[in-house]
């Protein structure tokens, strides 16, 4: 429970002329401040003030058309740090448009997708010259065949400051075409329907949905996600009749289960509709024929806690990647579509302790495996017979390798990704039989400059301070000299088990060019090295993330990689948590930070279930109701440990209509930073006051994001003449 002060004003904003000598805090002169209204936060006879907890916006209030006087005032404490940070950055305007257009110049604007085969039409996905957005056309049969436009988003998106189209999904008999539209930027889309015969698009409008649909195979139903309207939690899955209204719309499966999440899709051989329910530990899945939409949905195996399986459909079986029996690391298992609780489960792929079965691609003759040995992809290609069963060679350190939906089921044909961080991107067609490959296009990397061999990638192991060892990729210029005077960017997340794998960026080159080294750290919490990697990051283990990466500063310091001096840090959303947590741990070893749309108000966050993704999360980082995980939590919640020292330079950004991190996380971590910080670094924040938390939706607006990040860093370093 809070209590607030009532007897104080609500907000002022101060511009101070000089430190405030009771506090020692040390601030620019030009830099908000923000007036303390201190709300008393008490759990587990813990007592939080929270100076800054006004802060916090309901949508109601952001959005309405009249803005009360709370409103008013948090908005213009936010454009006010907008203008500090323009005016500290001033300096760079020029710098940060060449480097932008720099950045812009390496990428072919009028690109366009490898076209991929479905249901007898090939889909690409092209852009234009000078145009933000992408356009979606189909082609009948053949790539000679005449073009047929779906959908150009450069149109649909005009008089928006944030568009994003997704969820395509063409009907069985390709006549029509699900899309869903979100220009808020709070991933609550609106789904449509288009006729793709004559371009009508129905008045089937449904509103707060995840975005994804599937069609039932009778052209006319199709199933989609509804979101609860206030923790945006995807709760329901419904069921629309074309040209009816979305208010009848049928509730076919409601998951009422805070902790879980619920989605719909279908098989790859288009014969089941899938219903899944996914908590962090736990998976369950009903299924329908597609041929039957208004049947029941079955339950395919009932959930429980620490049981972990997907599922897909093939010939008179369901295979299922599982956890099952204690396997950390995954096993494949199969079961007859009659007969699908887990004590019918046979093996197929056993578990093994030393890799990571990350998911399987099913194909008339072949089995495809994606799994990770030693923290490397790899691409497994098996025969249904049993009579070949090989791996794909890549040939080199450190790199990223993928394989693509691959709709099409009746086909000799995998296609699958692979770069590195020296190597563009290709698209590869490889011949499961022959074993031949086409590389069906590679990413150009245009203005003319680039030459991957003046470039050098490779992968060093870190001992950490518990003994394990942990994994940093490289990418550097050949002619760049390692010492204590290199400016070097270490990159990493390190939560719910995702793993940033070694790819390539043109956007890079730009650092990279002007003398960086470019890492990032595969630190626990994602899983690198296996499952066993993330569990020992997450919960009870979580101070294991900010220690690997403090533990990895430390020794590209030693090493004479770099120094305190030229060292950066950066990271985004639970990324950003990492920036926060190491910050108050070890600020010494960084001379700049960057904290994207960072999750650093752990303890208030996750103690209110009213907002997106609380209840789901109990599993990713401990439920503070419980007071074990409380005290645990409270020891690294950066907005909480907050204390008097010198802070590196620092730059913070959000988006006012991020649903994945509240805009107020960001904006009260600023303020508390500035009352604390002993030092006299820039502390800087800015709010994208009409985007998200994935930022800009344009492809060039996007861009100019990367530009303004990376002159921070080249800034402090002098390079941006």
């Amino acid at each position: 429970m809070y209590k607030i002060n009532l007897g104080l004003a609500l907000f002022s904003l101060i511009f101070v002329l000089s430190c405030n000598k009771n506090n020692m805090t040390k601030i620019s002169t030009q830099a908000p401040v923000a007036k303390k209204i201190p709300t008393t936060f008490e759990k587990h006879g813990d007592v939080r003030v929270d100076n800054y907890h006004w802060m916090r916006l309901t949508d109601e209030q952001k959005n309405a058309e009249v803005k009360d006087e709370q409103t008013l005032e948090v908005l213009d404490y936010l454009n006010a740090e907008n203008s500090f940070f323009e005016e500290e950055t001033k300096h760079t305007e020029d710098f940060q448009e060449a480097l932008f257009e720099e950045m812009k110049g390496r990428i072919k604007e009028d690109d366009a997708s490898v076209p991929y085969k479905k249901n007898g039409y090939y889909y690409i996905t092209r852009y234009e010259v000078g145009k933000q957005y992408p356009i979606y056309t189909r082609k009948k049969g053949s790539l000679d065949a005449e073009e047929e436009l779906l959908f150009d988003v450069n149109v649909m998106a005009e008089g928006y400051d944030y568009y994003a189209l997704g969820g395509l999904s063409i009907s069985p008999d390709n006549t029509k075409a699900i899309f869903a539209v979100d220009t808020v930027s709070r991933r609550q889309y609106t789904l449509y329907v288009k006729d793709l015969i004559s371009g009508e698009v129905f008045n089937d409008a449904i509103e707060n949905t995840t975005g994804g649909a599937v069609w039932a195979n009778d052209n006319n139903t199709f199933f989609y996600t509804k979101k609860d309207p206030e923790t945006l939690r995807s709760s329901q899955i419904k069921k629309h009749e074309l040209r009816t209204e979305a208010k009848d719309d049928v509730v076919v499966f409601e998951e009422k289960d805070e902790t879980f999440s619920t989605y719909v899709t279908k098989s790859k051989s288009h014969e089941y509709l899938v219903i899944g329910s996914y908590s962090t530990v736990s998976t369950e899945y009903q299924f329908l024929e597609a041929d039957n939409p208004n049947g029941t949905f079955r339950v395919f195996q009932p959930r429980e806690r620490d049981l972990e399986y997907s599922i897909s459909h093939f010939d008179e079986h369901f295979y299922i990647v599982t956890n099952k029996d204690n396997a950390k690391n995954f096993k494949l298992m199969r079961t007859p579509i009659s007969k699908t609780t887990k004590e019918n489960w046979e093996e197929v792929i056993a578990h093994r302790e030393d890799v990571l079965l990350e998911d399987i691609s099913i194909f008339k003759n072949h089995l495809v495996l994606e799994e990770r040995n030693n923290g490397l992809n790899s691409i497994r290609i098996k025969k249904w017979d049993g009579s070949e069963d090989y791996y794909l060679d890549f040939g080199e350190e450190t790199y990223s390798a993928y394989v693509y939906a691959n709709p099409e089921f009746d086909t000799e044909t995998i296609r699958y990704g692979y770069n590195s961080m020296t190597t563009p991107s290709s698209v590869i067609d490889f011949n499961m039989v022959d074993q031949s490959k086409e590389i069906k296009k590679e990413q150009e990397v245009l203005g003319g400059k680039f030459n991957k061999e003046n470039y050098q990638s490779k992968r060093i192991w870190v001992p950490a301070r518990d003994g394990k060892k942990v994994a940093v990729s490289l990418v550097y210029r050949k002619d760049t000299e390692l010492n204590q005077n290199t400016p070097f960017l270490l990159y990493a997340y390190g939560s719910y088990g995702h793993t940033i794998d070694a790819g390539f960026s043109t956007t890079r080159l730009s650092l990279l060019d002007r003398g960086f080294v470019y890492g990032i750290a595969h630190i626990r919490g994602s899983e690198y090295l296996g499952r066993e990697w993330y569990e020992d990051g997450k919960l009870f283990n979580k101070l294991n993330t900010f220690y690997d990466y403090i533990d990895c500063s430390k020794y590209l310091i030693e090493q004479n990689y770099t120094s305190e001096k030229h060292l950066y840090a950066m990271g985004g959303s639970a990324g950003g948590l990492l920036m926060g947590a190491v910050i108050n741990l070890n600020p010494e070893l960084y001379n700049g930070v960057i904290a994207a749309v960072p999750f650093v108000d752990v303890m208030s966050t996750m103690l209110d279930e009213t907002i997106p993704l609380t209840t789901g999360e109990y599993d990713e980082w401990g439920n503070p109701n419980v007071k074990e995980y409380y005290d645990y939590m409270r020891q690294y919640s950066p907005y909480d440990n907050v204390k008097r020292q010198a802070y590196p330079n620092l730059f913070i950004t959000t988006g006012l209509h991020d649903s994945q991190v509240q805009y107020w996380e960001p904006a009260k971590w600023i303020a508390k930073l500035r009352e604390y910080s002993t030092g006299t670094n820039k502390l800087m924040m800015h709010t994208d006051m009409e985007t998200g938390h994935g930022g800009a939706s344009g492809r060039f607006d996007a861009l100019k994001e990367v530009a303004r990040d990376y002159s921070f860093f080249l800034d402090l370093e002098g390079k941006t003449n």
